[in-house]
């Protein structure tokens, strides 16, 4: 993959997840001290955290793929040291490893 389209492409996944965040951080939903309403106030809580949490994570992912890049090692498995392959890195430019070693890290977890 062309460093400089996978550069684009991981830059323009950093600025729709910062505005992403921005916007969830922006409309958390307050909490409600009725009791007949704390539970869906939870609920709605837990889902805007939920998804803060993912979407953080999946920034953190994005950023070290834009370190990878700006340190030459874009494109090798963080556990094998292999090549990921080109599909992979179209699919996912943030993936850090090849899909045997993903699925081997995703068993452990």
């Amino acid at each position: 993959m062309d460093i400089a389209v996978a550069r684009a492409r991981l830059e323009a996944m950093l600025e729709d997840l910062d505005r992403s965040i921005a916007i969830l951080r922006g409309e958390s939903p307050e909490r409600d001290n009725s009791a007949a309403d704390a539970g869906a106030g939870l609920t709605a809580l837990d889902r805007v955290e939920a998804a803060l949490h993912s979407l953080e994570r999946h920034r953190d992912g994005v950023v070290a793929a834009l370190e990878r890049l700006g340190a030459g090692t874009y494109g090798r498995c963080l556990a094998c040291g292999k090549p990921v392959p080109e599909g992979r890195l179209e699919a996912r430019p943030d993936a850090a490893r090849c899909v045997t070693c993903q699925a081997k890290h995703d068993r452990r977890r």
